[in-house]
C-alpha cells in the first residue's frame, strides 16, 4: 500500500471525528434546506456526502447543465458550517444516456440488456459511458474543486457491476494479450486442452457466458480480475480527473466490505483514506460479528491507520426480505464498534428519509415523522458523545495479529467444480476470527503478500490459491519466531487455479510438517480426539466430544517436530492427524485438515495465543453478545444484546463518558457501551505494536 499524502488527516485535525450522513436535497424543495441544516447542526452532523444520484438533475439532456440548485446548497451548507463529501453522480447514468447509446447498458451472462429505470445501467467497459463519465466529473471538479465546503470527494458508488457485453468481450481480450502475451501462453494457463478448448484465435475468447455445464475454472477467474480492474479504471479515471482542479483534498470510494465482486486491497492501493459501507441486520443476534471482522478488514486495507464508515443505517434498511428495525441503544453501540476498530467518524444512509423512490422505506437520520423521534434523539446523543471522544480522531488501534486473505483466492476457492460448497472461505473466516473476539483482542485483515514482521500470531483461515512467494514469506516468518496458524483447503492452486501436484499443501510443508493425499468432504460428522494439556503454554484443557462436520483430510505427520494436536477418531482415517504442530525455526505453526468446531478452535487459538505471548484484557472470556475492541488506549465495552451482561476485566479503569471508577467487574446494560481508560500501568495492558522473538 502506498503511503498516503493526504487523507482523513486532512480532514480530522480540523473537525475531529466526522460525523454525517448522504444529503439528497433535490428530492426535496429549496424551502426546506435551511431546515435540514439547522437539524444537521442539531444533531452534531459535520459532513454530509451530497450528489450520489444526481446526474440527472445536473445534465438534464446532453446538451444542457444546470450546476444552479448545487451552488446553493453548497453555499448554504458552507455558511452552517458543514463540510461536504462531494460525489461524482456516475453510479446512476440519467435516461438519457441508455436511450441515445444503448452501447452503454451492460448485459447479464444470458445476454439479456439490463434497461435503465433503477441504477448501475452502465457496462464498465463502454466508452461512451466512460466519455460521459468523465466530462461530468471534469465539470463537477472545475466547478467546485476550490470550494470552502468540499473537504473530500466520493468517486461513483458502490462500484460492482459486472457486463457480458461484445465491448466488455473486446476488452477482456485486451486485457488477456497484456497478461499473456500470447495464445499460446493463455491456453497453456487456462488448461485448454481440456474438454477441446483450445483457441486459434482471440477472437474466438468470450467473457464467461451462460454455457451447457461448468465453465474453465481459470477463464471465470481472469474474468473477475479483469472486472475488479475494469472497475478500479473507472475510479482512478475519474480521481485523476478531480485532482487536476483540487489537488489537495482527499478522494475516496465507499468500499462495500467483504463484496466479492472487487479486490479491494487493490482499491485501497489507489484511494487517499479507506472508506467502507456497513449495514448491521438487526434481525440477525450475531450480525455484530461480521460487522467486527468488517472493521478490522477496512484498517487491514488502510495498513494500521483510521478509515472511515461512510454508510450505516440509523435504524432498518429496505432492501432486504425481512427489514428489521435496530432495538433503542443498538445504534450507538455499532457505531462505536466501527470507532473502536479504527473509523474516524460515522456517517448514515441518508439524512432525511426519501418519500418516493425504491429506498422509501429506509431509515434516517430524520425520519418522515420529523425531529420528534426515537431515532433522532439517539442520533444527536451519538452525536454529542463523539464530540467528547473527538481526541481519538488520527489514533491507532493497533493489533499484533493478522488474518491473511485474499480475493483471487476468494473467488478460485468457490468455484463450483471444487469438492464442496460447505466450506466458504468466509465462513471460514468468521470461524477463526471468533475465538479472538471472545478474548476481546482486534485483527488487522491483510493480504499475503503484506510483510508480517510487526504481527506476533497470524491466522490463514483459508488461502486455496497461494502463490509460491507468498507461501515463502510466510515461512520465513515462522521460521524467524512467528506463530501461524492454517485452515484446511489451503495452498491447494497455483495462481491460474491450477492444483499443484504432490502431496499437498506442498509449498507449506517445511513449515507445516503435515502433508496429505486426499480431500475427503464428509457425509457425516467424524469425532476428533485431542491430545492432553502438554507443558508450556498450553492455555486450556483439550476439547472432548466434539465432531468435524463438513471436511477433512488424509494427512501425514512429515518432520520430526511435528505432532498431532488432535486427530480422528472414527471412520477411515481413524487414528490419523487431524490438526498437526509443527515447530519451524524459531516459530510454531498449526495445520488444521478438517472443519473444526468453536471449542476446538477456541483450544487451537488459544494455545496459538500462549505461544505468540499476546494476553487479553478479559479474565476468561466475554459473553457471546458482548465486543471489547481496543483503540488509543480506551477500551470499548459493547453489548449487543437485550438483556444486562457482566464481564471481568483484568484490571481497574475509569468510564471516560461519566467519569466513574471502574472495578475489573461491570454489567454492561442492554445494548449498552461503556468507553473506558485504563487507571493504572498494570489495568488492561494494551496490545504490542512490535513483534517480540523469543
Amino acid at each position: 500500500m502506498h503511503p498516503r499524502s493526504h487523507g482523513l488527516s486532512a480532514v480530522t485535525e480540523r473537525a475531529g471525528l466526522l460525523f454525517g450522513a448522504d444529503y439528497n436535497p433535490e428530492q426535496w424543495p429549496e424551502e426546506s434546506w435551511p431546515e435540514d441544516i439547522r437539524l444537521m447542526q442539531q444533531a452534531g452532523i459535520n459532513l454530509v456526502t451530497l450528489g450520489v444520484f444526481s446526474w440527472a438533475r445536473l445534465q438534464p439532456t446532453e446538451g444542457t447543465w444546470d450546476f444552479g440548485w448545487l451552488d446553493r446548497i453548497l453555499a448554504l451548507l458552507d455558511e452552517g458550517n458543514i463540510k461536504v463529501c462531494l460525489a461524482t453522480p456516475t453510479a446512476s447514468p440519467p435516461p438519457w444516456l441508455g436511450h441515445r447509446y444503448p452501447s452503454t447498458l451492460p448485459t447479464d451472462a444470458a445476454g439479456t440488456t439490463l434497461w435503465y429505470g433503477s441504477r448501475n445501467q452502465f457496462s464498465p467497459s463502454s466508452a461512451v459511458y466512460r466519455s460521459a463519465a468523465r466530462q461530468v466529473t471534469a465539470a463537477l471538479a472545475e466547478r467546485y474543486g476550490q470550494h470552502p465546503a468540499v473537504v473530500m470527494w466520493h468517486v461513483g458508488n458502490e462500484l460492482g457491476q459486472i457486463s457480458y457485453d461484445d465491448e466488455t468481450a473486446a476488452a477482456f481480450r485486451t486485457w488477456l494479450l497484456r497478461r499473456y502475451g500470447s495464445l499460446d501462453h493463455l491456453n497453456s494457463a487456462w488448461g485448454t486442452t481440456f474438454w477441446s478448448q483450445g483457441y486459434s484465435t482471440w477472437e474466438e475468447i468470450l467473457p464467461p457466458r451462460t454455457a451447457p455445464y461448468l465453465h474453465n475454472p481459470t477463464q471465470v477467474l481472469d474474468f473477475k480480475r479483469f472486472t475488479s480492474e475494469s472497475l478500479l479504471k473507472l475510479f482512478t479515471a475519474e480521481r485523476d480527473i478531480i485532482r487536476q482542479y483540487s489537488p489537495d483534498v482527499p478522494v475516496t470510494t465507499n468500499l462495500m466490505g467483504f463484496f466479492r465482486g472487487a479486490d479491494y486491497f487493490s482499491f485501497a492501493a489507489e484511494t487517499d483514506l479507506v472508506g467502507n459501507n456497513w449495514y448491521t441486520d438487526p434481525g440477525q443476534p450475531q450480525t455484530w460479528e461480521l460487522g467486527a471482522l468488517t472493521h478490522d478488514l477496512c484498517r487491514g486495507l488502510a495498513g494500521g491507520t483510521p478509515w472511515l464508515l461512510m454508510e450505516s443505517a440509523a435504524s432498518a434498511v429496505n432492501w432486504r426480505p425481512h427489514n428489521s428495525a435496530k432495538e433503542p441503544g443498538a445504534l450507538r453501540v455499532d457505531s462505536f464498534s466501527a470507532l473502536a476498530r479504527g473509523s474516524d467518524g460515522i456517517c448514515f444512509f441518508q439524512f432525511r428519509q426519501s418519500a418516493f423512490g425504491a429506498e422509501r422505506f429506509h431509515s434516517a437520520v430524520v425520519p418522515l415523522a420529523g425531529e420528534d423521534t426515537r431515532v433522532f434523539r439517539e442520533v444527536a446523543e451519538l452525536g454529542a458523545q463523539l464530540q467528547d471522544l473527538r481526541f481519538l480522531a488520527g489514533t491507532p488501534a493497533p493489533s499484533r495479529i493478522a488474518i491473511l486473505f485474499d480475493w483471487d483466492s476468494w473467488w478460485a476457492a468457490e468455484a463450483p467444480d471444487c469438492p464442496t460448497d460447505r466450506l466458504g472461505v468466509l465462513d471460514q473466516l468468521q470461524a477463526y476470527y471468533r475465538p479472538l473476539l471472545r478474548r476481546g483482542l482486534a485483527v488487522e485483515v491483510v493480504h499475503p503478500s503484506t510483510p508480517l514482521d510487526r504481527f506476533d500470531l497470524v491466522l490463514v483461515p483459508s488461502l486455496f490459491l497461494l502463490t509460491e512467494d507468498h507461501a515463502g514469506a510466510l515461512t520465513a516468518w515462522v521460521r524467524r519466531g512467528g506463530t501461524a496458524v492454517v485452515g484446511p483447503f489451503t495452498g491447494v492452486a497455483d495462481s491460474n487455479g491450477h492444483l499443484r501436484q504432490g502431496r499437498f499443501p506442498s509449498v507449506l510443508a517445511a513449515m507445516l510438517g503435515v502433508s496429505g493425499e486426499e480431500w475427503r468432504p464428509l457425509a457425516e460428522g467424524i469425532g476428533l480426539k485431542f491430545a492432553a494439556p502438554g507443558p508450556g503454554g498450553v492455555t486450556a484443557d483439550a476439547p472432548a466430544g466434539l465432531q468435524a462436520t463438513v471436511w477433512s483430510e488424509d494427512l501425514r505427520l512429515d518432520g520430526p517436530r511435528s505432532a498431532a494436536a488432535a486427530t480422528f477418531a472414527s471412520g477411515a482415517l481413524a487414528g490419523k492427524p487431524a490438526v498437526v504442530r509443527n515447530s519451524h525455526g524459531r516459530g510454531t505453526a498449526w495445520y488444521a485438515g478438517c472443519d473444526l468446531p468453536g471449542p476446538a478452535l477456541g483450544h487451537i487459538v488459544g494455545e496459538a495465543l500462549a505461544a505468540a505471548r499476546i494476553s487479553s484484557p478479559v479474565a476468561g472470556t466475554l459473553p457471546d453478545d458482548v465486543e471489547l475492541a481496543t483503540r488509543g488506549g480506551h477500551h470499548f465495552l459493547l453489548n449487543h444484546s437485550a438483556e444486562p451482561r457482566s464481564v471481568t476485566l483484568t484490571g481497574q479503569s475509569v468510564d471516560v463518558l461519566t467519569g466513574d471508577a471502574c472495578g475489573p467487574r461491570l454489567t454492561v446494560e442492554p445494548y449498552g457501551a461503556l468507553v473506558l481508560k485504563e487507571s493504572s500501568k498494570t489495568a488492561l495492558p494494551l496490545l504490542r505494536t512490535e513483534t517480540e522473538i523469543p
